[in-house]
């Protein structure tokens, strides 16, 4: 039996399209291997959304290229964004590499391994959804969704609509099937996917369109799935109804991932994020009103071209307005072909580093403050596995997206009751709840 080996780098869809390419892979009569030296096929899905994703993959693939030096029969190939980003010179830069193809091109993959004769391939129109093939899931109580595909965004900086194209939503009927079969093999827990979740639907046929918060209602009401979340939704578009479904739908989580970038407004006008800080707080002030205790995590970018001192502390006035439950935050870097690396008054990397230092204290300072509030409540938490810290603890997550390190008998997959006695920034603590677990 031949065997294959996937690294993945990036985001959640990312990790979505390589347990597809795994289910699809095995469908093929391929076996997973533990690492890249036991493996006939080297796969790699790569991301191009910050350069630091590119040298961590440019390193891993001059380990590949080591093994196929001893190995010539070993293939190697290339998949995800960075692929598709530099379709051009991959195999160029890359001789090695066997066969390399964009994220709408995963399917090819099996088309390449099952032709009569192996030669250098490149995959890279924009067709078909991952979600169509097979899927090997990490966790058989967990599962992505892509809803859809592609973004119509114009952000300044972003890659994404170069290497995953314009938009594309998966009909709500398909979504829906798919969600009741994940349901009837265990799945308890679905998370969609989408560059953009809550333009889901506009460019369907009017008489199959489905909103956004039309398609929560609809896999709310499937038995079986007791939880949804979703990412990423875009400011722009975070409208009330699907606010409201948070207050109204019992599966639906509270937390909400929203974007902020920059709480500057100049220089979210040059990002081309299409809201203003004063937008973005609405839909904040939204949220805490229809649903209070909702966890609101975020993205930022420090260091944007043009971004003065003043409009950094505009950032971090809002940070600390807002209070979030957690943050990505990053330093932001230059990609190719985007309009946002050729733009005047670059930030030097040191000054970068600084405001990151500054930005970092006031998120840890107030996703503190905010994780207070669990403590001396009872949590429902879906067991994940062993503590990563503490193996004799279990490790598991809230509705609230929070991680839960707790003591307990709990399986992966069981909801438990936990009592919450501490909270870091980042992590709750306690002991799953004896009442609870007598009633089970």
């Amino acid at each position: 039996m031949k065997r294959y080996h996937v690294t993945t780098f990036g985001c959640q869809m990312n990790e979505h399209d390589s347990e597809r390419m795994k289910g699809m892979l095995e469908s093929l009569g391929y076996a997973e291997a533990d690492s890249q030296e036991q493996a006939d096929l080297i796969l790699f899905n790569t991301c191009s959304i910050r350069e630091k994703a590119d040298d961590r993959f440019t390193a891993h693939l001059g380990h590949a290229k080591r093994i196929k030096s001893q190995h010539p029969e070993r293939i190697v190939g290339v998949g995800g964004c960075w692929a598709q980003s530099v379709k051009e010179e991959v195999f160029a830069r890359f001789p090695f590499v066997d066969v390399a193809f964009g994220p709408g091109q995963v399917h090819k993959l099996a088309e390449f391994l099952t032709a009569d004769s192996l030669s250098a391939q490149g995959y890279f129109e924009f067709e078909g959804f991952t979600g169509h093939l097979p899927a090997k899931r990490a966790r058989d109580y967990q599962a992505w969704m892509q809803i859809s595909v592609g973004c119509n965004c114009v952000c300044s900086y972003c890659i994404v609509p170069s290497t995953r194209g314009r938009e594309v939503s998966r009909p709500s009927h398909e979504l829906v099937a798919e969600a009741r079969r994940l349901a009837s093999e265990g799945v308890r827990e679905i998370t969609l996917l989408g560059q953009n979740v809550n333009s889901y639907g506009r460019d369907l046929p009017r008489d199959a369109r489905s909103s956004f918060a039309e398609l929560l209602g609809q896999l709310d009401a499937i038995s079986g799935i007791d939880r949804i979340r979703y990412t990423s939704p875009h400011p722009k578009d975070m409208r009330e109804d699907v606010i409201r479904a948070h207050a109204q739908l019992p599966s639906l989580c509270e937390h909400i991932h929203l974007p902020l970038q920059s709480g500057s407004s100049s220089v979210l006008k040059r990002m081309r994020r299409t809201y203003t800080r004063e937008r973005y707080l609405d839909r904040v002030a939204m949220i805490r009103e229809h649903v209070p205790d909702c966890a609101l995590t975020t993205d930022i970018i420090v260091g944007f071209p043009g971004e003065t001192e003043a409009d950094f502390e505009q950032t971090l006035e809002l940070a600390d307005a807002v209070g979030y439950d957690g943050a990505f935050t990053f330093i932001y870097s230059p990609r190719r072909a985007t309009e946002a690396a050729t733009l005047p008054d670059q930030v030097p990397h040191e000054v970068k580093v600084e405001r990151l230092e500054r930005l970092v204290e006031v998120v840890q300072r107030r996703a503190f403050d905010r994780a207070q509030r669990f403590v001396g409540r009872a949590l429902e938490v879906l067991v994940e596995g062993p503590s990563r810290t503490d193996p004799s603890r279990l490790r598991g997550r809230s509705r609230h997206n929070k991680v839960v390190n707790f003591a307990g008998l709990g399986e992966p997959g069981e909801f438990v009751e936990v009592e919450i006695s501490s909270a870091t920034s980042q992590t709750l603590s306690g002991q799953e709840s004896i009442f609870a677990r007598a009633a089970r």
